[in-house]
């Protein structure tokens, strides 16, 4: 798989009309081609799990972890931060794109897996840590908080993972 530095996309856009352009005989202004990031977040999870509740949960998933552990005590902000999050989900996709690295291991498949097995690990074992998933099968009063922690660190391991 080639590193995360040549995963960029190129997208060819064209320069601003300018009058300079019609004076020199050219009808149509230049290309140049323009770097776009690869996407590591995707806006449809984002929305899924912006619909599942107050919890903040999307928030965590785009790597905002302060606001996601405000939202989870106040319910995103009382119902009201979270109505506002609808039209910023595409913004906060965007802005992990560029946070964190594309690689072998999608964000999106981790994050699904930590919400529907996290108690069993499933995210640890697709990031390839086997000792600590079958640590997470253990007993909850134990190593309940292992998803706890990784709520508030999975996209850092997976970007770890993807940078190497």
């Amino acid at each position: 798989m080639p590193s995360a530095s040549n995963q960029w996309k190129k997208v060819e856009s064209a320069i601003p009309y300018s009058s300079a352009y019609s004076h020199a005989g050219n009808r149509y202004p230049p290309k140049f081609e323009v770097l776009e990031s690869p996407k590591t977040h995707s806006i449809i999870v984002g929305f899924l799990l912006w619909c599942v509740g107050f919890f903040g949960v999307h928030r965590f998933y785009y790597g905002k972890v302060g606001t996601g552990v405000l939202y989870f005590f106040t319910l995103g902000l009382f119902g009201i931060g979270w109505l506002i999050d609808a039209f910023l989900i595409s913004s906060m996709a965007n802005e992990a794109d560029r946070q964190f690295a594309a690689g072998p291991k999608d964000y999106s498949i981790a994050w699904l897996l930590l919400i529907l097995g996290g108690r069993l690990g499933f995210h640890r074992f697709y990031q390839e840590k086997w000792g600590t998933g079958l640590i997470y099968c253990l007993p909850p009063p134990i190593f309940g908080f292992g998803v706890i922690y990784d709520f508030l660190t999975l996209n850092q391991q997976v970007d770890e993972i993807n940078r190497q």
